[in-house]
């Protein structure tokens, strides 16, 4: 079947890829097989192995090779299905994505029968997104690109991605054979295909050029921010676990979660990328964060404020009613609030004071004063190009930064031993005035659905005046 068969085929709802995703394991299995036996015969040459050992060594990691290639093809058809779930929804940054790979040589639009952008106008206005077979392009593309450009000293050298060397050969080789592993020709090359697939399967095809865009950070700043991200918060755990119930429950299902997840860790990853300590590495920094993010999730009830806690409940319901497990259903329904540990932790950093307290204090203000609301307005905001999403995405960035800053502020003016519901009070009763102010602001986004971005833009100022008035004096 030709490319534009296959495109047609789709369009009218069959489900087909492409070549190159359906051979995958061929072409996956034959790179695993000459990388193995570059280690293996470097062990011959050096004297670790006989020639003999060599080939039986081989046969024993036959089936788990074919595990490793058959886990690789999974999870890159997942990402596709993923992203195809979304339908129009991501067309606009698909179509920002093409224009990159244009603009930097990579892609030939008419080579691949990716339809131009008249088309995919037309495509918009009457709800369709691409087809599945021009995703798996993108996919393809995105994969080649972000190889070749991680591979680097910088990303090859850190100790955290250097984890992926051994993770990439059977286990009997990493078990026996690691140190030598280190000295493979192609280092270098398998770390950053292990890295770029892992990225592109969990968080899509434009990930890494997005957060480009957004934020002007480099593809090594990116991928130690993602690794950091996925870590504090269990991300790798919460893939296997909705991968676990394959036909228990619906696929649909699965792709929401999967999409709620790489959302989720993506702006964390921007939140690091914004407000990282510059000076610690991968590892440094996973050690500061994740015991605070633990804490939040073991506690988060306790933190929030009795409305959130039964949104969070009602999500996680509506997806234990689907099959999902409970506790899995509760992890996903609360990421987003489980996002403010990084605020959190940046106040506990800069204060000294009892995480408790201070998560206790952060969610309250944000409800008394109507920040989680407004911050769902942010999110509920469509957007029509490419400079409306990087608005919203620096609203909601600007956002998170006032509600550190209130929270600081209202901490700021606590004798020690103060219940956090109690100095909130007090903290609103003396400013009453500025607090109107922003209730008032407040009361023209009840008014409809949707709304000019330039309101957001006002509110957000009268916000920062806000916080700029109601801070103590020093």
């Amino acid at each position: 079947m030709t490319q534009l068969g296959r495109v047609e085929f789709a369009a009218k709802g069959g489900l087909v890829n492409t070549d190159f995703i359906d051979n995958v394991g061929g072409v996956d299995c034959s790179d695993n097989e000459v990388n193995i036996k570059i280690l293996l015969n470097s062990l011959v040459a050096g004297g670790d192995l006989t020639y003999k050992q060599r080939n039986e060594l081989l046969e024993r990691m036959e089936d788990e090779v074919g595990e490793i290639v058959l886990d690789n093809a999974y999870c890159q058809s997942e990402s596709i299905s993923v992203t195809q779930q979304q339908q129009v929804q991501l067309l606009k940054e698909q179509i920002r994505f093409i224009h990159h790979l244009e603009k930097e040589g990579k892609l030939d639009r008419a080579l691949e029968y990716l339809p131009d952008d008249d088309t995919l106008a037309e495509r918009e206005k009457s709800g369709l997104g691409l087809t599945r077979p021009e995703l798996a392009v993108l996919v393809a593309y995105g994969k080649m690109v972000l190889k070749e450009d991680m591979v680097t000293d910088e990303i090859a050298n850190d100790p955290y991605h250097a984890r992926l060397l051994p993770a990439y050969f059977p286990q009997e080789l990493h078990e026996k054979y690691r140190s030598q592993m280190d000295l493979h020709p192609l280092k270098h090359q398998l770390i950053a295909t292990s890295l770029a697939n892992q990225m592109s399967n969990e968080m899509g095809c434009n990930f890494v050029t997005r957060l480009q865009e957004e934020t002007g950070s480099t593809i090594v700043e990116i991928s130690s921010a993602y690794a950091v991200g996925r870590e504090i918060f269990n991300f790798d755990q919460f893939f296997i676990q909705i991968r676990e119930l394959d036909n228990v429950i619906s696929a649909e299902v699965q792709y929401e979660m999967l999409y709620r997840c790489r959302r989720m860790l993506r702006r964390v990853t921007r939140w690091i990328l914004r407000n990282r300590d510059r000076k610690l590495g991968i590892e440094q920094q996973i050690t500061f964060y994740q015991p605070i993010v633990q804490k939040l999730r073991d506690n988060l009830e306790s933190y929030l404020v009795t409305e959130e806690v039964q949104e969070h409940n009602d999500q996680a319901n509506s997806m234990i009613q689907e099959g999902v497990p409970e506790a899995l259903a509760h992890n996903i329904a609360r990421l987003s609030s489980l996002y403010s540990a990084m605020d959190i932790a940046q106040i506990a950093k800069e204060m000294d004071r009892d995480i408790d307290f201070i998560s206790r204090v952060y969610f309250v203000v944000g409800a008394d004063l109507s920040l989680h609301w407004f911050l769902k307005q942010v999110h509920n905001q469509p957007v029509e190009n490419h400079w409306q999403a990087l608005a919203r995405a620096s609203f909601r960035e600007d956002l998170d930064w006032q509600q550190r800053q209130l929270t600081s502020a209202v901490i700021t003016t606590c004798p020690e031993g103060k219940v956090a519901e109690e100095l909130i009070e007090n903290w609103m009763d003396q400013h009453k005035a500025a607090i109107h102010r922003w209730d008032t602001v407040l009361a023209e986004f009840k008014v409809g659905t949707t709304h000019e971005f330039a309101k957001f833009s006002v509110a957000l100022r009268e916000l920062m005046l806000l916080n700029l008035n109601c801070r103590p004096t020093l």
